[in-house]
């Protein structure tokens, strides 16, 4: 049976179901294509595309821009995969018409089927207007990367108490603000386990432990292809990156060595007639 994409009433259900989601994110045709092969439902074009992509050392960087340029390659690639995308630092924070402008953008110019924001309750008015506009909002609280300086840096989040109980309003605001899911990030898995349990939208793990609604990976760790840093929630299924590096340096030894291309990668002729005709 073909792949269908998913719809926002689907993945309410699969959370009903205690079916789980799974989500990984692209930035270009040729990854959307191999993820649409998969079984897996949603895609996220972060703004993670900044140090995974671009080698920027942050993702407050990147642009709108980038962000619709990105998207519009996912989207051609993956067809029957249901797409989010991220609203980039800056695009939702200077006022409300402003966010929703920028969400619209990210609708019509890069085709996404959701959009994507940090931040909990001081964003739920954000939240609630992209809604009104007719786009659907998936939330993301607890380790927020936009912000990760002012949390004290790409650490778990919601250790204490007073933390986890700003991080659960963060998680019933954004609910209430009407996202259709949320993802949590770097905090606690009993803390993730409580928010699950008491919200009636989806939870997207990423460093939350296995109680979330789903899980969310960046595509480039999962495969290790990215080695600035591993984090501790990351699992590495493959070590492309080794692979990779071996290939590229075989291709580098064969050219030095005149080995290729060979006479199966190369197109024949008669170079004594070619000879005559060129009269060389």
């Amino acid at each position: 049976m073909a792949k269908r994409k998913a719809t926002v009433p689907e993945l309410r259900r699969m959370k009903e179901q205690g079916k789980k989601i799974r989500m990984v994110t692209a930035y270009d045709y040729s990854t959307g294509v191999l993820v649409d092969q998969t079984d897996i439902e949603l895609i996220l074009v972060g703004d993670s595309l900044g140090m995974v992509v671009l080698g920027y050392e942050d993702t407050v960087s990147v642009t709108m821009e980038e962000m619709i340029h990105h998207s519009k390659a996912v989207v051609r690639g993956a067809k029957n995969t249901f797409i989010v995308t991220d609203l980039p630092f800056g695009a939702y924070h200077v006022s409300v018409s402003e966010a929703v402008h920028n969400a619209v953008r990210l609708m019509k110019e890069g085709r996404a089927d959701a959009v994507k924001l940090e931040g909990g309750v001081e964003f739920a008015g954000t939240i609630e207007a992209i809604v009104r506009a007719g786009i659907p909002v998936m939330g993301h609280i607890g380790l927020t990367p936009q912000t990760a300086s002012a949390l004290g840096g790409f650490r778990v989040q919601g250790k204490d108490l007073e933390s986890a109980r700003r991080i659960f309003a963060d998680a019933k605001a954004v609910e209430e603000a009407g996202a259709f899911a949320v993802v949590l990030e770097a905090v606690p898995a009993p803390l993730a386990k409580i928010i699950t349990e008491e919200l009636r939208i989806p939870t997207i793990g990423i460093g939350a432990g296995v109680h979330c609604d789903g899980q969310v990976l960046v595509y480039h760790d999962l495969l290790g292809l990215f080695d600035r840093f591993v984090p501790k929630f990351v699992k590495q299924y493959v070590r492309l990156d080794r692979e990779v590096v071996k290939a590229l340096q075989s291709f580098s030894d064969e050219v030095a060595a005149g080995a290729f291309p060979g006479p199966e990668h190369s197109f024949s002729g008669n170079e004594e007639e070619l000879r005559r005709a060129l009269g060389v």
